[in-house]
């Protein structure tokens, strides 16, 4: 495929990696960067010494402080930052976007208010002629920039806008499988990092590798069931975005939400915790949004329904744990459509 000049918007560790990625793929990257001294320091010493330290930063990608700037000409977007800012940022974006660009998410979350995934958000506050989709799998940043073997995948509504992504992402170390179900791939990837903070808070408590595997997989039918319920296809959540990123983020020491949780097991409290944290675990705000998905869609969800109560309600998560283990037995995918 012919190389292109690329807009990453966002510079923070997965940002940084994409842009390393695609650098390597042999295009251009404009990166834009929201601190103005993060972007100083990434033009000096070409690294990004607070969110991805140890990488170069290859001369192909031009860090910028100016969305218009990193806008410029190109027809590809990828929007990478914490989901609360997405719809903002959207609107900062939608009048220096070209005709026909394709914006691609490569973010994780699902927001508060209206409960939209990323992708939502975004077909609500875009020009309608631009093409959605989104990137996710089971994909750590550090390794990625690494070069490390990884997988992943890109949706959108149409095999030809999907194996478009295909064509500039992939090489030798990533492999980048298509998808036509946009919505079951986000689903998946916003809904895994609530399980990583529940599996997280198990390990913190001791529980062994017993309640690990449980939560993992009963984790995985919670996540089906609602993206079942609101149109994603069933064998998406089988996939790399739904089991592939479920159990990296549940139980790969790089997962913050997996160190949140892990936390919290062991005592410490929610806003120390992410008061200390230099990036945004998205499983924290997502434990609200799945809890109001799980309420709206009348949906059985106990392990979303416990995180909750836990973060939110300050359950012990001992107590959360027990009553876990009392919720009423069910046939295995009781609940999830399509299988």
């Amino acid at each position: 495929m012919k190389n292109k000049r690329i807009t990453i918007v966002g510079a923070g560790s997965w940002g940084t990696a994409l842009s390393i990625l695609l650098s390597r793929n042999g295009h251009d990257v404009d990166l834009w960067v929201y601190e103005q001294d993060l972007c100083a320091q990434i033009k000096d010493k070409r690294e990004n010494a607070f969110f991805l330290p140890g990488f170069p930063i290859p001369e192909p990608i031009h860090p910028t402080n100016s969305l218009e700037e990193a806008i410029g000409d190109n027809e590809v977007v990828l929007l990478v930052v914490p989901t609360h800012i997405v719809r903002k940022m959207a609107n900062d974006l939608a009048p220096l976007l070209n005709s026909n660009s394709l914006i691609i998410n490569a973010g994780k979350g699902i927001e508060n208010e209206s409960l939209y995934t990323i992708r939502q958000i975004l077909k609500d506050t875009l020009p309608d002629n631009c093409h959605l989709a989104t990137l996710s799998g089971p994909t750590f940043a550090v390794e990625v920039a690494r070069g490390v073997p990884s997988a992943i995948v890109a949706a959108a509504e149409t095999d030809e806008q999907a194996v478009r992504i295909q064509k500039i992402f992939s090489c030798p170390l990533l492999k980048v499988f298509t998808s036509t179900d946009p919505l079951g791939v986000e689903i998946g990837g916003a809904l895994k990092n609530v399980m990583a903070i529940a599996t997280g808070i198990a390990d913190g408590l001791g529980m062994g590798h017993n309640a690990r595997a449980a939560l993992i997989t009963r984790g995985l039918v919670e996540i089906t069931r609602i993206g079942t319920a609101l149109g994603a296809r069933p064998e998406t959540f089988s996939g790399l975005s739904g089991l592939g990123d479920l159990v990296l983020t549940c139980t790969g020491e790089l997962s913050r939400n997996r160190q949140v949780g892990l936390k919290i097991g062991q005592g410490e409290k929610l806003d120390d915790i992410t008061n200390n944290m230099k990036m945004v675990a998205e499983g924290v705000l997502t434990v609200k949004s799945a809890h109001a998905l799980k309420l709206k869609l009348n949906i059985q969800a106990s392990i979303i329904d416990e995180t909750y109560k836990v973060l939110y309600e300050s359950k012990p998560p001992q107590q959360a744990v027990e009553d876990l283990m009392r919720v009423n037995i069910t046939s295995e995918f009781a609940g999830v459509k399509g299988l």
